[in-house]
């Protein structure tokens, strides 16, 4: 990197990733950033709230907010994602459509156009998962979408081999306005470190019990201090189920499945906190908390923020 030059200004700006669920968003984040910051998982919907990195360097800092999916919402919950994204689209400075070349067109690429129509924020087609696909492909895709709306820029990449990431970092920075450094440079995330552990435990149970249970958890982090006794941090986390047949899948035989959880997790936390930690979980049931909004809420889904 470079000092600035006294004819250069800094650039800084919020940049919003949207696009159908496992096209590859969280992985992008983490390849640019270079910390596990935002939660992958192959199972649609996994981040619901917006999970921001931040990239700084001498001549710009790029605050990359991870939206959660644009779908038609089928309950209360996705109603409330559905508003947070599209108030996102309006807020930010430009927008990474992000599209999975390996699946190609999907009609959930439709509805998420009809949105982009609304906003006259700055869109570019970013074509991910490139190293999977023929480059002869590439192209039809390319001429398909370039038909349904007009994009500032159209980027292929592979966010999981690092190909072409650079470039489309300083085409981001390019779009970006004049501004301040929002963020300390070693600053790259603006989510408190209780928000992130309660990502990191989701993404173990999503991960491990795969399809048996569906995106009707949420995890509170009920204590996180560091023990009198020793330097291990305490951390004490509440996974919140809809059903009872779903903590026994969650809790397994003989506990085995919530210790392979708390064994995953504790080690993502340990990296993430830089100190040994001592990981307390149990499972809670509580019957169709994703209809009642009271109780998103007290899960960390406040309207009032976005």
């Amino acid at each position: 990197m470079h000092n600035q030059t006294s004819e250069q200004k800094y650039k800084s700006g919020f940049v919003s990733i949207i696009g159908r669920p496992n096209v590859g968003k969280s992985t992008y984040i983490n390849q640019v950033i270079g910390q596990k910051i935002a939660i992958m998982s192959d199972k649609p919907q996994t981040t619901r709230n917006k999970v921001q990195g931040v990239l700084t360097t001498n001549e710009a800092q790029i605050i990359l907010i991870d939206t959660p999916g644009i779908h038609k919402p089928k309950h209360k919950l996705g109603d409330f994602m559905m508003r947070v994204a599209t108030n996102t689209l309006r807020e930010v400075d430009l927008i990474l459509f992000m599209i999975n070349a390996v699946e190609g067109y999907g009609r959930g690429d439709e509805f998420i156009i009809e949105k982009l129509k609304g906003v006259q924020t700055p869109v570019f087609l970013v074509i991910n998962k490139i190293d999977q696909i023929h480059p002869d492909q590439l192209l039809s895709i390319i001429e398909r979408y370039k038909g349904l709306y007009n994009f500032a820029e159209i980027v292929p990449i592979s966010a999981l081999e690092g190909q072409n990431t650079d470039r489309l970092l300083q085409q981001i920075k390019e779009y970006l306005p004049e501004g301040p450094q929002y963020y300390p440079a070693d600053q790259v995330t603006d989510h408190p470190e209780r928000f992130i552990v309660s990502e990191l435990i989701r993404e173990k149970v999503l991960h491990l019990t795969r399809e048996e249970v569906p995106h009707s958890i949420a995890v509170v982090i009920e204590k996180m201090q560091k023990r009198e006794d020793s330097e291990k941090i305490h951390v004490m986390a509440a996974i919140i189920v809809e059903r009872s047949s779903q903590k026994g899948i969650i809790i397994g035989k003989q506990g085995s499945m919530l210790k392979e959880i708390g064994k995953r997790a504790r080690l993502d936390i340990e990296n993430l906190l830089g100190s040994k930690v001592y990981l307390e979980l149990w499972v809670k049931v509580q019957k169709d908390w994703r209809n009642k909004v009271t109780q998103l809420r007290d899960f960390g889904f406040r309207e009032d923020e976005y």
